[in-house]
C-alpha cells in the first residue's frame, strides 16, 4: 500500500510557475513508475507527466511539454511536478498516481496505475 499527498497548488496568473509536490508513504517509493494527471471541471482526466523509478526516463503531454518538468527524489520519496509558463487552460486539480514497476500497459493511461492522491488545485488566471 502506497499513500500520496499532493501539496503546492493555488492561483497564479498566466505566464507563472509553481512547483507540485507529492510526497509518498508506505511501500518503498522507488519500487514505483510515478505519474501526475490533472482534472479540469466538467473534462476527463487526462495525462500530464510520468518518470520511471530507476532511470528517472520522462513522458509528457505535448500541451507541456517544454513547460513543464517532472522529477522525483527517492531518497524523500518525493516526486515533484515544475510548471513554468502557465496558462489559463492549465487550470485543473492535478493528482499524483503510482503504479508497481511490474505493471504493464501505457505510461499515460491512468488505468495503469494503483494508488492515487487526493488531488491539488492549480488555477491560473488571465
Amino acid at each position: 500500500q502506497v499513500q500520496l499527498v499532493e501539496s503546492g497548488g493555488g492561483l497564479v496568473q498566466a505566464g507563472g510557475s509553481l512547483r507540485l509536490s507529492c510526497a509518498a508513504s508506505g511501500r518503498t517509493f522507488s519500487s514505483y513508475h510515478m505519474g501526475w494527471f490533472r482534472q479540469a471541471p466538467g473534462k476527463e482526466r487526462e495525462f500530464v507527466a510520468a518518470i520511471t523509478w530507476s532511470r528517472g526516463s520522462t513522458d509528457y503531454a505535448d500541451s507541456v511539454k517544454g513547460r513543464f518538468t517532472i522529477s522525483r527524489d527517492n531518497a524523500k520519496n518525493t516526486v515533484y511536478l515544475q510548471m513554468n509558463s502557465l496558462k489559463p487552460e492549465d487550470t485543473a486539480v492535478y493528482y499524483c498516481a503510482a503504479r508497481d514497476t511490474q505493471s504493464s500497459g501505457s505510461y499515460s493511461s491512468g488505468s495503469t496505475y494503483d494508488y492515487w492522491g487526493q488531488g491539488t488545485q492549480v488555477t491560473v488566471s488571465s
